[in-house]
């Protein structure tokens, strides 16, 4: 007969909650339906100062146009369904707090007690990274996008409508948005035993690679340059994703 050791009985086995396809499936209904609520909520909000968001949303491009220049629009409709998307995209970062909260309870269920009492450091962490990356997109990122392409057209006249503006300065900013959440995901599966920081070292080379090709994709120009203002960060949270999952990561038996 094996006695049990102190840490054994400190700390007795706990089973994780067994839950079925269609209860998986229903709680992700329940979780996007508050998600989705909450998005609306804030949208109703924003929509009060959606002239004043474009207004601070055009500063990346407006601060690099002559004095006096505006942006235009070529339909009837097309400043009504600016403001749409303006009050929404602003809706996403207004209620992000909630939708976090959402998929935390939503995974919460395949983690043991004593990591689910981490659901206020989660909230908050996620919550600033997703903040910090749709900032960092609208100060760095998209003002360098808006110099390069208003240098190669410097020799034509500047016609640049709102609605072909906001596409790229949203694609931008909530792209980035979601790639500062890097870290955040490389704990998750540093925590479940999937990757450990010599993993991620090993692979440093491919996830550069992978970090380019993501950089690429969100990035409105094909120019290196601005790529590599996307690529930079990302590669610095990969890095710092490598460091969280050396600090947090599932340790191996003993």
């Amino acid at each position: 007969m094996v006695a049990a050791s102190p840490q054994n009985l400190r700390e007795p086995s706990e089973e994780l909650p067994k839950m079925t396809l269609l209860e998986h499936l229903d709680e992700l209904r329940r979780r996007l339906a508050v998600s989705l609520a909450a998005v609306l909520v804030a949208f109703l909000v924003c929509w009060y100062f959606a002239p004043r968001i474009f207004a601070w949303l055009s500063v990346p491009l407006v601060q690099f146009l002559p004095p006096g220049e505006r942006l235009a629009f070529t339909g009837l409709i097309d400043p009504f369904m600016l403001y749409v998307k303006v009050a929404l995209l602003a809706g996403v970062f207004v209620a992000s707090p909630v939708v976090l909260y959402q998929v935390w309870l939503f995974v919460s269920p395949g983690l043991y007690r004593r990591e689910r009492r981490v659901v206020g450091p989660f909230v908050l962490v996620t919550t600033l990274f997703f903040l910090a990356g749709g900032y960092f997109g609208w100060a760095v990122a998209f003002p360098a996008v808006c110099r390069f392409l208003l240098s190669v057209g410097q020799d034509f006249r500047q016609v640049i409508t709102v609605n072909e503006y906001f596409s790229m300065a949203s694609k931008v900013i909530l792209g980035l948005g979601l790639v500062f959440e890097l870290p955040v995901l490389i704990l998750f599966l540093a925590r479940l035993g999937i990757v450990d920081h010599r993993f991620l070292l090993r692979h440093f080379r491919y996830a550069v690679l992978a970090i380019f090709v993501v950089a690429a994709v969100i990035t409105p120009t094909p120019d290196v340059a601005t790529q590599s203002v996307f690529a930079a960060p990302m590669i610095l949270l990969y890095l710092l994703g490598i460091a969280v999952a050396w600090a947090f990561g599932k340790r191996p038996p003993a």
